[in-house]
């Protein structure tokens, strides 16, 4: 009692005497400082030893240092393993172009459009394009995304195809799945790595690449083709496209997808031991097949059918509905992309001419350009013409000009109808 007394007392007197009291803004003292302040010095000493770690951490501190002092005995956190960590994984050098693999040279001119090239290197080859000559040797050992002059000045730039370039221009005997609709699929499908999946209709194997890259090295795909030719386009596209990964890539591609030579509708019996995740179907009578496939597919499984015609979606529908298939339509779409125009406008050698040029004029004559856009209060005249933007050359001055935004005039067309069947147990009868 005579403690709290005491201290009563010290902090009424320290309250009444001409002290400047603490503002709200200022930073708040921690119980052990106020403590510190109300005894006397003689009892203040005694927990000074307690203060000091407080104070050594100050606001400013970083939170490691904050961390470190309120738990000074904690075990130091264990060094990432050296195998597959991000950090190895993010100090992989890009690998450069090599012989035997597959390179996509781009050319870009007027008129939106961009040409493009792809071969395979080898050394004592040449790639012959519209722009002029470029031999393989020079594009051997360089890094992807360089760009490169060809004997006629023209610049085009090198890199390794992406999987929807390689399909769009891969030899193909007859229509290829687009992948704005394969990728539309593969959602619909809901494939995951290790997954097994039904194709019927191998075509010129560009579905087949997508499925292999979605259900990865544990999983499989059996694509069934009944001509022959399809056949063996489908087995030679995929191998080649394995074959030149290999090269450029650490790791392999899978060898996961069987093609067989063989009509979907009478492979009842090897349906029979098999268990499907997902069907794709891209053939022209999917309704015959149907049948076939349902007891392989897992319940709740999804049948995706590929058709270019509104009418091939009635007729099978139609079939479910008389031959009373296990099979609920869940959805019927059509994929279509909306392509864009955005060119900046650029004025060349801005002082002494006051001409804005998009980039597709700064490559073609611009007496050709007639038809006038847009003038500005400065008497500046905008062409607008339609292409995409040409490689900077370092030698060009450009200021800052409008951005020409609008569709573009060519559009994607339609291309299938995807129409997606989900598998449900039927009720007892």
């Amino acid at each position: 009692m005579a403690l709290a007394a005491r201290l009563l007392r010290r902090a009424l007197s320290s309250a009444s005497d001409g002290r400047r009291r603490r503002r709200a803004w200022e930073a708040s003292l921690s119980p052990l400082e106020r403590l510190k302040r109300l005894l006397p010095p003689e009892e203040a000493a005694a927990v000074e030893r307690y203060a000091e770690p407080r104070s050594s951490a100050s606001p400013q501190a970083p939170a490691e240092e904050k961390m470190a002092v309120a738990a000074p005995s904690a075990a130091p956190t264990a060094a990432p393993s050296s195998q597959g960590s991000p950090e190895k994984k993010m100090a992989a050098r890009p690998i450069p172009l090599r012989a035997g693999e597959l390179a996509l040279a781009e050319l870009r001119r007027k008129h939106n459009a961009t040409l493009k090239l792809l071969c395979r290197l080898e050394a004592g080859a040449v790639l012959n394009s519209h722009g002029g000559l470029l031999p393989h040797r020079d594009i051997i050992g360089q890094l992807p995304g360089q760009l490169l002059r060809t004997s006629a000045g023209a610049r085009l730039l090198l890199r390794r195809p992406s999987l929807d370039e390689y399909v769009l221009l891969m030899p193909r005997g007859p229509t290829i799945a687009y992948p704005k609709d394969i990728s539309a699929m593969l959602m619909m499908m809901d494939v995951h790595p290790g997954d097994v999946v039904l194709e019927s209709g191998s075509g010129s194997g560009a579905l087949s690449l997508f499925l292999s890259r979605a259900v990865g090295p544990k999983g499989r795909v059996i694509s069934y083709e009944i001509r022959d030719d399809h056949h063996n386009l489908a087995k030679k596209n995929y191998r080649h496209w394995r074959t030149t990964w290999k090269k450029g890539h650490t790791e392999e591609w899978p060898d996961n997808v069987d093609f067989v030579l063989k009509d979907i509708s009478r492979a009842a019996e090897d349906m029979k031991a098999l268990t499907f995740d997902a069907i794709v179907l891209d053939m022209l009578n999917p309704q015959s097949a149907l049948s076939v496939v349902h007891p392989s597919l897992k319940e709740g499984g999804v049948c995706a059918v590929y058709l270019a015609n509104i009418t091939q979606v009635i007729d099978l529908l139609d079939r479910i509905r008389t031959c009373r298939l296990p099979f609920a339509c869940e959805n019927i779409i059509e994929v279509t992309h909306r392509n864009w125009l955005v060119l900046p406008a650029k004025i060349k050698n801005c002082k002494s001419s006051q001409r804005v040029e998009t980039q597709e004029d700064i490559e073609e004559d611009p007496q050709q350009k007639e038809c006038d856009e847009i003038q500005t209060r400065d008497q500046i005249v905008l062409n607008e013409g339609e292409g995409n933007e040409s490689f900077p050359d370092d030698a060009e001055t450009y200021c800052s000009a409008p951005y020409v935004a609008r569709p573009s005039h060519w559009q994607d067309a339609h291309s299938a109808f995807l129409t997606k069947l989900r598998k449900f147990r039927p009720p007892l009868s």
